[in-house]
């Protein structure tokens, strides 16, 4: 096994693991750990490019910086890469190097679940380092983290709406969620449950039928959902999906859901402000699973309660992002990095 380091401005420490007896072949970035060890997860996708794949661990570990920060997690921003195609190349052998790998770090990168790493790998993983979160309740770890996302965009939805109409309730609006997986889907139930008017799609048409099926969901078809009139719009599936093409079609009055880097472009939450659509920063809305991962690594180790206390906080982080952005006439991703960088700052100063 080689590990080579990569040397980039701005961050703490970026390695390659090349191992020619497994094939593996990853990067780990570690952004920044002012605030705790660097928490993020593990993906694995066949990037055409080395290039590629760098591009993708350094803008993803930086966002875990400002996401942990936000949610006051007391962790880092870290995530780690795996170059290669998951319907093929999974062994028992590439996961058990990549388990050393993520070993050699010592505690300052710890790993989870990410695209296309379910538990089954990183039990794997884990079998080389203790140093991996999100594994089964059963092994005194906190499980699936998908309920725990959508419950946190659920409370962040209260936020949403109270900056819209003044009140945190959700029952008289409509929300059209595009991509109804485990964590689009969950979201749909639960605000079914608070009365609110539900319009789901998906490139997955099977997937909307058995929600219709089940549940009564209205639904669109995936193609036409940008054009619906509604008062918020949740993304939980696609990324980049906010940008030049897709705002001019928008027919909302706010933009939150659960999806990863919603922007395709950071210009484009200006843009969206220029419409007057509110923008809830994907990654202050969507921290309910990876809080609930890092309530793991508390003294004592997993509390459910705890996680939710945590949780609940992601309503209160909003509002401080919207008032900021009020404040200060800037667009709200810029007051959730303001936030974010206040938050680093100032355990900078104590450290």
């Amino acid at each position: 096994m080689e590990i080579t380091e990569i040397q980039v401005d701005g961050y703490e420490k970026v390695v390659r693991c090349q191992d020619r007896e497994s094939g593996l072949h990853a990067l780990i970035a570690i952004h920044d750990t002012t605030l705790g060890p660097a928490l993020g997860g593990m993906r694995m996708w066949p990037y055409a490019s080395e290039d590629e794949a760098l591009f993708d661990v350094l803008r993803l570990s930086r966002g875990m910086t400002f996401k942990s920060a936000v949610a006051e997690t007391g962790l880092g921003g870290g995530k780690a890469v795996i170059l290669a195609d998951p319907k093929t190349a999974k062994s028992r052998k590439l996961f058990l190097a990549m388990g050393r790998f993520v070993n050699s770090l010592q505690g300052k990168y710890i790993t989870a679940e990410d695209m296309n790493i379910g538990i089954a790998d990183l039990e794997i993983v884990q079998e080389e380092t203790r140093f991996v979160t999100g594994l089964k309740r059963s092994q005194g770890s906190s499980g699936n983290p998908s309920p725990y996302t959508a419950e946190g965009c659920l409370i962040g939805l209260r936020a949403v709406a109270e900056a819209l109409d003044g009140s945190s309730q959700l029952a008289d609006l409509h929300v059209v969620i595009q991509g109804v997986g485990a964590v689009g889907g969950a979201l749909a139930v639960m605000l079914k449950e608070e009365g609110t008017r539900v319009t789901v799609c998906d490139i997955n048409e099977k997937r909307v039928a058995e929600l219709q099926k089940e549940y009564g969901f209205e639904a669109v078809d995936d193609d036409e959902h940008l054009d619906l009139e509604c008062d918020i719009y949740a993304p939980c599936a696609r990324g980049a999906g906010i940008n030049d093409e897709t705002i001019p079609r928008l027919n909302c009055r706010a933009v939150a859901g659960c999806a990863n880097n919603q922007l395709l472009e950071a210009q484009h939450a200006e843009a969206l402000r220029q419409r007057g659509i509110l923008y809830a920063p994907d990654y202050v809305i969507n921290a309910g699973g990876i809080i609930n991962v890092a309530v793991e690594l508390l003294p004592g180790g997993y509390d459910e309660e705890e996680s939710r206390r945590r949780i609940a906080r992601i309503y209160d982080n909003l509002k401080k992002v919207f008032e900021i952005s009020r404040r200060d006439d800037i667009p709200t991703n810029k007051a959730a990095l303001r936030l974010a960088e206040d938050r680093l700052g100032a355990a900078r100063q104590t450290s």
